[in-house]
Formats: structure tokens, C-alpha cells, sequence
């Protein structure tokens, strides 16, 4: 089956290319965010003349479980530049874009962040990482459009700035909360609740098989259970993205035990920004940790820079 879908989507980039590419007068860019969040920094730094399209939008399924369509093929090989994230989150993209090769340029984001491919794939919770996503574009772009390049350097710099908030939320809460235990179930957000200060108690053991769909060892498992039954967190981040028996028993461990429970995204939700949407999960555990609010869903409406 993975063969033929392989196939199928080999044939579609060939007609793609060959057929269905931009006309000679056609001179509008076309950029690809293979996640939703990704595309909105681009759009953000491309401005208007850059049509922009992303891949991964849907925030209530797994993205691990995303199937790559002819007409996502398509969309790969007739763009001028794409941003995966790399970290064996987003592989298939490596293979179509392989099955088209042309003028364009890939950032991966893992990559560009120097980081080793064991990592945790979820780096954009990292306040380091969406600048530097923004300035990779800006000279991606630039070498594109020379005559554009100020233009794209400067809203990199306004949407970098624009990120301020959140850096502020971020020291805020440490100074605030700082030592914070709480417990996970995946390291979705992990970047986010280290640079928050706070202290992740959970087994990464358990975080990873979790993530990666394998069953924890029964000492882990026993381990979490002993956080939420004993009261040793705060606050359980879950994943609300990817539910199984297992992360549904911690929740309602955690609610039975007046632990508050807040839920984060892989997929940006609708209705967001990049800024909005990591100063919204900033504003659930705030919630979460002074006041014990349980926050399991954002609500849309939320879109602003």
C-alpha cells in the first residue's frame, strides 16, 4: 500500500511539474508551512505578494497520522520555498520533495536550530525557535525577491517583536511560579514549561513511548500515578491532540485528585496566531497553577497578531 501511494504521488508531482506549474508570467511566489503554525510565520514575514498554504491544520486529529495526498504533492513541487520541521515529525515531505526535484529551498527546522535528530520534535513551545524560523524565511525570500528584501527583513523584525508578550509571560510566570512541579504525558510542551521554570516530574521514558505510540514501562506508568494520586504536581499538560486509555486514566486521575488539567496542541488551533495561540496556553497554566483552572480546549476567535 505504501508503495503505491508512493507511486501515485510520484506521477502526481511528474504532471505537476510538467504541466501544472506557474506560467511564464506568473511571477507570484508560492510557500508552503507543512504545520499550520509554520505558515503563519511565513505569511507574516512574506507579506501579501506570497501565496502561502498549509499542510497540517486540523487540530483535532494526530498529525503523526497525516497521509500525504496527490494534491499536497502538488502543492510541494510547484513551491518556491517550504518549512517542515524536520525531527522525524513531518518524514514523508523528504520523499515527495525528493520525487520533484527543482529550484526551491527547504528549511527544516530542526536542522536549522542545530539540533540532534533524538530531540523533541515539538520545538516550536521553544521561544527560540519561531525567530529564527522568521529570519531563515526573510532570507529565503529575499534571495528570491533582491528587489523585496527590505520589505521581508522588516516584517521579520516586526513579527519577532511582536513575540515580546509571550517572552514577557514567560519570565512573569517563573518569577512567579518558578519550581512549579507538574506532571505530562507527552513532551509537547516541554520547551515551553522549561523556559516557564517550571520542573517536569513525569518520566521522559513514559513522555516518549507515549509520543511515539508504544506502550510505557509498568514502573512509569505506576510513577505518574504516584504524582497525580499523591499530589506532588500541580497541573497535568496533556496532549489533546492524541487521547488513548492510558492518557484518558491520568486525566481523570488528575480531576478525582483536584489537580488542575490543561491541554495543549501540536496543530495550532483555529481562530490563532502563532503570538496569540503560545500567549493563550501561556494564560492556561497561569490559570491552572494560581487558581486551579482546568483548561482542556481554547476557544476560537482568538485571531490576532
Amino acid at each position: 500500500m505504501l508503495r503505491r501511494l508512493t507511486v501515485l504521488l510520484a506521477l502526481s508531482v511528474a504532471a505537476a511539474v510538467s504541466g501544472c506549474g506557474h506560467s511564464p508570467r506568473d511571477t507570484t511566489l508560492s510557500a508552503v508551512g507543512i504545520e499550520s503554525q509554520y505558515a503563519d510565520v511565513i505569511a507574516q514575514v512574506a507579506g501579501p505578494r506570497v501565496r502561502v498554504r498549509a499542510i497540517e491544520t486540523d487540530p483535532n486529529t494526530d498529525p503523526h497520522e497525516f497521509e500525504a495526498s496527490p494534491a499536497v504533492a502538488r502543492s510541494l513541487a510547484t513551491a518556491s520555498l517550504i518549512v517542515e520541521n524536520g525531527l522525524g515529525y513531518d518524514p514523508w515531505v523528504d520523499r515527495i520533495v525528493a520525487a520533484s526535484p527543482g529550484p526551491r529551498t527547504v528549511i527544516n527546522v530542526g536542522r536549522l536550530l542545530g539540533l540532534p535528530p533524538t530531540a523533541n520534535p515539538h520545538v516550536w513551545y521553544d521561544p527560540r525557535t519561531m525567530p529564527a524560523v522568521a529570519e531563515a524565511v526573510a532570507a529565503a525570500l529575499s534571495a528570491e525577491r533582491p528587489a523585496e528584501a527590505a520589505g521581508f527583513r522588516s516584517r521579520a523584525r516586526a513579527f519577532v517583536a511582536s513575540l515580546a508578550p509571550w517572552k514577557e509571560a514567560l519570565e512573569r510566570f517563573k518569577r512567579r511560579y518558578g519550581g512549579t512541579a507538574v506532571a505530562v504525558t507527552e513532551p509537547v510542551a516541554d520547551d515551553l514549561l522549561e523556559a516557564a521554570g517550571c520542573t517536569i516530574l513525569s518520566p521522559y521514558s513514559l513522555q516518549t513511548a507515549i509520543m511515539n505510540g508504544t506502550d510505557p514501562a509498568p514502573q512509569d506508568v505506576a510513577a505518574e500515578e504516584a504524582l497525580l494520586r499523591e499530589h506532588k504536581v500541580k497541573v497535568l499538560i496533556y496532549n489533546r491532540q492524541v487521547t488513548n486509555p492510558l492518557t484518558a486514566s491520568f486525566v481523570d486521575l488528575a480531576r478525582r485528585n483536584g489537580i488542575a488539567v490543561v491541554g495543549v496542541y501540536e496543530t495550532m488551533p483555529v481562530g490563532y496566531h502563532y503570538r496569540s495561540w503560545m500567549l493563550a496556553e501561556m494564560s492556561a497554566l497561569e490559570q491552572a497553577v494560581s487558581r486551579g483552572i482546568s483548561t482542556t480546549r481554547l476557544e476560537e476567535g482568538a485571531l490576532r497578531p
